[in-house]
């Protein structure tokens, strides 16, 4: 290989028998300079190889200066030869000299290597902009800095819709387009659809929202025209106006968190939102909920549905209730929400369901269990109700499945499929918290249930509200025309307890009969 032609040259040569000998010198003959040094690299020394290759070089070569050397190939013998035509300098010195520059060349190479991979390592590979890691450098290095953070809100449903492809290409723009409009600063593109800048100083309160106000006004609404399709991108934007940088990244994030549930363009985050507080308290809740559904310490408080004709208590609904470990009840609407976002929920409603059915096996009352519309979707939780009314035929026809009615079904066929299989095995079916919120009459049209529980929120006040009065009235006569019992709930006082009645409602149900307890 040569390394300067018009100095030193150097050839290697292999050799794995002596019949290779001959060729071998006749080869380097043709190659000789005015200085010649020859390398011999093999094994052993006393081969027929060797001897050979030496008697032969010598021969033919008798001024070239030949050095023995060893490695530990035990098969092949190597000969490197280095030629120099020049007269002034030794070939030792031309060689050391070959050598040190081409040592010098690849520090360099390495040295040049190195800090293209320490950029590579401080930049974002897509969008070429400076990562997560250099950003905290720079706030490092700047300690008086501030920091913003900007996020796609619909970059999701993009990527979902038009693909990677495509949402590669509109985080691409996105990232140029803040790079120019933005020169004032250095843009930064973080993890998925998220962007930050920095501020050179941290700016007061009412100086950081007039800023980000103005901000927002620049890049709302930004337009990314792909292969003559309009792509428009939304952003949320946070920022901190803490006096010190401690924590700066999770209060920015808490902020950008804050900001997207309020549906507002941006948020500032300040120490009186307790946003850490919050974040603590979901924390050490999702260790309380992971904790107890561990150790099946959600368990099933009931309380009791009267029958307004014979006023006898004939059915318990199971309301789940989670048990700390320090014997602490945690209502649902707390932990039900954690257990969501844990993915533990659908092991809640097991042990609900498991605990309920335990409890009412040689029961002589009904007894009920809501569901939610994520069970009703589910295939694990739809094929585990199969088998628990299945494994228990005197049981199920006791229990009476509520459904939380909810503007998220999209799936009727779904829906139908569970209630009628869960009526082969005689279980029933209840809308709960009917006539609150969205709740419509098409609603009972297209599921077939047995009882229908009006809200609350509208019984609490019949005896005092008009409204109300004419809303439970006219739920009740639409629901006998159909052939369907109604049930009152938060029955909380005489007086409601006779309104009730007079209305016709066949149960009821609150604090007035009875408070959910772990006995019945």
């Amino acid at each position: 290989m040569p390394i300067d032609n018009n100095k030193l040259e150097i050839n290697n040569f292999q050799l794995e028998s002596s019949v290779e000998v001959e060729d071998t010198v006749k080869k380097i003959i043709l190659l000789k300079k005015n200085k010649v040094l020859i390398h011999i690299v093999s094994y052993i020394h006393n081969t027929v190889l060797v001897q050979n290759l030496l008697k032969e070089l010598k021969k033919n070569i008798p001024e070239a200066e030949v050095v023995l050397l060893k490695h530990k190939n035990k098969l092949l013998t190597s000969v490197t030869l280095f030629t120099i035509d020049t007269e002034e300098e030794k070939i030792s010195d031309a060689i050391l000299k070959e050598l040190y520059i081409d040592n010098s060349n690849k520090q360099q190479s390495i040295s040049e290597y190195r800090t293209q991979l320490f950029k590579r390592y401080f930049t974002d590979h897509l969008t070429n902009l400076p990562n997560m890691y250099q950003l905290r450098k720079d706030l490092q290095s700047n300690e008086e800095a501030g920091l913003i953070l900007l996020k796609i809100d619909n970059f999701q449903a993009i990527n979902s819709f038009y693909g990677f492809v495509v949402g590669d290409y509109v985080l691409e723009y996105v990232g140029n387009y803040l790079k120019d409009i933005l020169k004032d600063h250095t843009v930064y593109r973080l993890s998925g659809a998220e962007y930050a800048i920095t501020t050179e100083t941290r700016l007061g309160f009412y100086q950081l929202k007039d800023y980000l106000v103005s901000l927002y006004d620049k890049i709302k609404n930004i337009e990314v025209l792909y292969q003559d399709t309009k792509i428009y991108v939304d952003f949320t934007i946070a920022s901190s106006s803490h006096k010190d940088n401690t924590n700066i990244f999770s209060k920015v994030s808490m902020a950008l968190v804050y900001a997207k549930q309020k549906g507002v363009p941006f948020w500032i985050y300040e120490d009186r939102l307790n946003l850490e507080h919050e974040y603590e308290r979901n924390l050490k809740l999702s260790h309380i909920v992971r904790d107890a559904v561990e150790n099946s310490r959600i368990i099933p408080y009931y309380q009791a549905i009267l029958d307004n004709k014979s006023g006898k208590i004939v059915k318990y609904e199971c309301l789940a209730r989670l048990i700390d470990e320090n014997e602490k009840i945690l209502s649902p609407q707390l932990f039900i929400p954690i257990a969501k976002k844990l993915k533990i929920y659908n092991e809640v409603t097991k042990l609900i369901i498991n605990k309920s059915f335990e409890t009412f096996a040689e029961s002589e009352y009904e007894f009920s269990i809501n569901l939610a519309i994520e069970d009703i979707m589910s295939s694990e939780i739809f094929h585990f109700i199969i088998e628990k009314l299945k494994n228990n035929r005197t049981t199920a026809q006791h229990v009476t499945f509520e459904l939380l009615e909810s503007e998220t079904v999209s799936d009727f066929k779904k829906v139908d499929r569970f209630i009628g299989e869960v009526s082969r095995y005689g279980a029933k079916i209840a809308i709960d918290d009917f006539g609150s919120g969205y709740s419509n009459f098409a609603y009972l049209t297209q599921i077939n249930t047995d009882y229908i529980k009006i809200d609350g929120s509208l019984i609490e006040n019949i005896d005092v509200d008009e409204a109300s009065l004419i809303v439970v009235d006219t739920i009740v006569q639409f629901a006998k025309r159909l052939g369907i019992k109604t049930v009152a709930e938060y029955v909380y006082s005489s007086v409601i307890m006779e309104k009730v009645k007079e209305l016709g409602i066949d149960y009821s149900q609150g604090f007035y009969i009875d408070e959910p307890s772990v006995s019945f």
